[in-house]
């Protein structure tokens, strides 16, 4: 069995997101979704909590009749120490054979540790961006079709837009 690990801060998950999270799960058993800066939220770059963003993912993986016993969501508080992070991900997360990353530092922190490293594909990254998604419910334009409907549903649940647009600047 084949355990392939993504991890993002999914702020918020969007539409790219899915299509990344299908594509990895084409070429594996089971995927570790991995809630990267877990501790963070209330801020204009991470206006979500770790909670509210498993909810979000919950929601968008069950709309797409995605079988829970293909994924596994585990929050990934940071560490303020790189050379630690890899270990605290395997702590926290089930044993993984491949992590999924764009991030160089990642890439070279799971290499290093002996983890093989495949680069997670793009999907229209102009659009599907969750700094464009932030700068589109700060601006008060459409952002709704960029995210699966339960993302949206978790985001007004939470009054996220206006969370977003009280925060601002406390990065």
């Amino acid at each position: 069995m084949t355990r392939a690990l993504l991890v993002g801060r999914y702020q918020p998950f969007h539409k790219g997101h899915m299509q990344v999270v299908k594509q990895v799960l084409s070429e594996c058993d089971l995927l570790i979704i991995g809630i990267g800066s877990a501790q963070c939220s209330h801020t204009g770059d991470n206006p979500f909590t770790g909670g509210e963003r498993l909810m979000m993912i919950s929601e968008a993986l069950s709309e797409e009749k995605i079988p829970l016993q293909r994924y596994i969501i585990v929050p990934l508080p940071d560490t303020n120490n790189n050379s630690l992070w890899v270990s605290q991900v395997r702590a926290l997360c089930p044993p993984f054979d491949v992590v999924y990353t764009r991030n160089p530092l990642s890439k070279r922190l799971f290499e290093e540790a002996g983890i093989s490293v495949r680069e997670q594909p793009l999907f229209d990254r102009r659009r599907f961006s969750g700094t464009e998604i932030r700068r589109r419910m700060i601006a008060g334009e459409s952002w709704e079709d960029l995210v699966p409907k339960g993302v949206e549903r978790v985001i007004r649940t939470v009054d996220g837009v206006n969370r977003l647009k009280g925060v601002i600047g406390n990065d």
